[in-house]
């Protein structure tokens, strides 16, 4: 894979700056985000506003960013935000660039597709196991289900969008991602007599099952260090 170091680096030079007040808000509101904010950082709608004064509807020029691939999260996402914040997480397509920027058009799912495909989900998040209305473990929030389109890698090459359940937290940390079904089903290829068969118990249950043996280690790998000490003498037959 090559890298154009002198392409990036002019790219990021021809940039504008989030000042200039020849771009509209949408430019700039992205610029403010790498320039200011940065990946990674909490930030308020309230400082959003201020940095731009007399601009109409910033907020919504924020949200339209969203449409083109940047992440930018609020308290639903992330519970370790205020309510009146907001993360950048990730940047999306350069806004700034001729020709970049532009929200493909989206395609609305009726409610029986939505019934459908959670339905077949069994009301889970496919990510996670949440179920809707269920505190996560952190007991940070609780989950609501919506439906994502996933991208999947078929058999043949060609690519696929699929429906699928997951909770607003997994659908954050999913966006973008695709699901590899040949390495999978390669993977699936490899295994034994006796892990073919394990491997068939879970999908007939959709959950995974724990053997006698995991149970007995996950509670062993909890133990501290003087009571792991006693089980390996018993093992080994020392008294």
């Amino acid at each position: 894979m090559t890298f154009d170091v002198g392409r990036r680096v002019g790219a990021i030079m021809d940039a504008p700056s989030w000042q200039d007040t020849q771009h509209g808000g949408k430019i700039r509101v992205a610029r403010w985000l790498v320039e200011v904010v940065g990946e990674g950082n909490r930030f308020t709608k309230t400082a959003m506003r201020e940095a731009f004064p007399g601009v109409a509807q910033i907020d919504r020029r924020m949200r339209d960013l969203r449409d083109v691939g940047w992440v930018i999260l609020t308290s639903r996402e992330d519970p370790g935000l205020n309510s009146n914040e907001h993360r950048f997480l990730k940047q999306g397509e350069p806004v700034w660039v001729p020709g970049k920027g532009k929200a493909k058009p989206k395609s609305s799912l009726t409610a029986t597709q939505r019934s459908d495909v959670m339905k077949a989900d069994d009301y889970l998040c496919r990510s996670c196991g949440v179920g809707a209305g269920e505190r996560y473990g952190d007991s940070l929030g609780t989950a609501q289900l919506d439906i994502a389109r996933r991208q999947v890698k078929l058999a043949d090459g060609a690519t696929q969008t699929q429906l699928v359940t997951e909770c607003n937290r997994c659908r954050v940390g999913n966006r973008g991602g695709e699901a590899d079904l040949p390495v999978l089903l390669q993977g699936v290829d490899t295994l034994g007599p006796v892990e073919r068969k394990v491997w068939v118990q879970w999908l007939e249950a959709d959950q995974r099952t724990y053997s006698v043996l995991e149970k007995l280690w996950g509670m062993y790998r909890t133990l501290p260090a003087e009571a792991r000490e006693v089980v390996k003498q018993a093992i080994r037959g020392e008294s």
